[in-house]
């Protein structure tokens, strides 16, 4: 390899990468996982500011739901993963030339369309990422007491029924608080 041809392939490289990495931000933005959180967060503040105009006093702790560790640990490493394919891919070592296989039709296709191959890692490991991250979960506790999920329900309550919700709940706790103590 010539300093030249060396100098033509990091290039190839970075420009390589640069597409890549702009794609990704293009599109992560429109993934369906990223607009299902984004949409939660937007239910999250509007319910929020709503609720605070009605219970002044009352404390909103909002978190993200994690999904379960398996999908966790799956959606971590397959992050990995595709940086990795995308590597051996642009270096163009065959892989499974070490463990004594034959490269499959789809290999050989990548190594002629380098930068298609690589996106199409890119976007199909970043979509699978997506569904495994996202659990579509809404739920509401009060007083650490269950009072609304979305998991079970399939459907994100209406501010009235929020409202309602809280209001039984808020009465029940007087009630309780408020109930005389009999010392035997």
């Amino acid at each position: 390899l010539t300093p030249e041809r060396m100098a033509m392939k990091w290039l190839r490289f970075s420009l390589l990468v640069l597409g890549v990495f702009s794609l990704c931000c293009a599109t992560s933005g429109d993934s369906s996982g990223v607009k299902k959180m984004k949409m939660q967060f937007r239910v999250f503040e509007e319910y929020t500011q709503a609720l605070y105009q009605r219970y002044p006093d009352i404390r909103i702790e909002g978190e993200n739901y994690l999904p379960i560790p398996i999908y966790r640990h799956i959606a971590s490493f397959l992050s990995v993963f595709k940086l990795l394919v995308i590597g051996l891919i642009i270096i163009g070592r065959d892989p499974f030339a070490l463990f004594g296989m034959q490269a499959p039709g789809i290999w050989e296709w990548g190594q002629g369309n380098k930068i298609y191959a690589c996106m199409m890692v890119f976007f199909l490991s970043n979509m699978i990422e997506n569904q495994l991250m996202s659990t579509g979960a809404f739920e509401i506790t009060l007083n650490d007491v269950p009072v609304w999920s979305k998991l079970e329900s399939g459907h994100l309550p209406s501010m009235q029924q929020l409202v309602q919700i809280l209001d039984n709940e808020m009465k029940m706790n007087v009630h309780m608080n408020t109930r005389p103590h009999h010392h035997s």
